[in-house]
């Protein structure tokens, strides 16, 4: 079977151009002239006129939602529910994989605002924006993650002009059904990796318990990462990044593990790591 990741590039232009006319071909029938989409064997849904549409910023495109939950997308001239908008049939799509595509950029949409969202919760993720980074992370013929990232020299946010001083690390999720599984540890080593020759690196603040442990558990493999790994807040000035293996020595972190062994850290430790930290302070002065 073919899925819409590994059919025809669709670029924004038209996928909103056949969205847009296939409402109108709804809104066009008489009353009562209702269209069924069938999700499975066992459950369909009706296709109204009236519909509730999503307008990104990064993508046009207009999904068809039941009680707020999205269910199914437009596209091909025809409707795809959620699941197979999630998987390939492509073998060589494996691993970490750079988001290109208008597709693409719908699956990270789907995964961090509907997916792995129940309905009562605040939306945890914003909206992945057209020029930044970002991998989606590929296995067993589905979607299974994606992380993305605040290049150096990148502006902060849209209405002001400071711009990220080091590499940042900005979200990180692993779908439910796949965690404990080491991808979240695969997805960190991967962003470090990309940026082997920068000095310094971080993870955007705050850490939830989750990203702690993974850093944890990456940082105890490797040693040559526990100096230039930080958790920052924007732009990343020294004043705004906190050493990761330091905050993990000293208890400042909720981690999120089944078995946590609590780590005194040595006095002369703690103080030389502090020391060498206002020594880089200055140095950036």
């Amino acid at each position: 079977a073919m899925y819409p990741v590994d059919l025809p590039h669709v670029d924004d232009t038209d996928l909103t151009l056949a969205s847009e006319q296939y409402f109108s071909s709804l809104e066009s029938r008489p009353s009562g002239c209702n269209e069924w989409l069938e999700l499975s064997e066992t459950f369909k849904v009706r296709l109204f006129s009236l519909f509730i549409y999503f307008f990104f910023t990064f993508l046009n495109a207009y999904l068809f939602t039941v009680y707020l939950s999205v269910v199914a997308l437009y596209l091909h001239e025809k409707w795809w529910p959620v699941d197979d908008l999630l998987r390939t049939s492509s073998k060589s799509r494996q691993g970490l994989m750079l988001v290109q595509s208008t597709l693409e950029r719908v699956i990270v949409f789907l995964l961090s605002q509907v997916v792995e969202r129940c309905p009562q919760e605040e939306v945890l993720f914003s909206l992945h924006p057209r020029k930044e980074n970002c991998k989606l992370l590929w296995s067993d013929g589905q979607a299974v993650g994606f992380y993305t990232t605040k290049h150096k020299g990148s502006l902060c946010d849209s209405w002001g002009s400071r711009c990220y001083l080091l590499p940042v690390l900005d979200t990180l999720l692993v779908r439910r059904s796949w965690r404990r599984r080491g991808l979240g540890l695969q997805m960190l080593e991967d962003f470090c990796s990309s940026f082997s020759t920068e000095e310094f690196v971080g993870v955007s603040s705050p850490l939830s318990p989750n990203m702690a442990a993974v850093c944890r558990r990456f940082l105890q493999q490797h040693e040559e990462h526990r100096e230039r790994l930080y958790e920052v807040e924007a732009p990343g000035g020294w004043s705004q990044r906190r050493n990761i293996w330091l905050n993990i020595h000293l208890g400042r972190y909720s981690l999120s593990i089944r078995k946590q062994t609590h780590i005194v850290p040595k006095k002369s430790e703690v103080e030389l790591w502090t020391h060498k930290q206002s020594l880089s302070a200055i140095s950036a002065c």
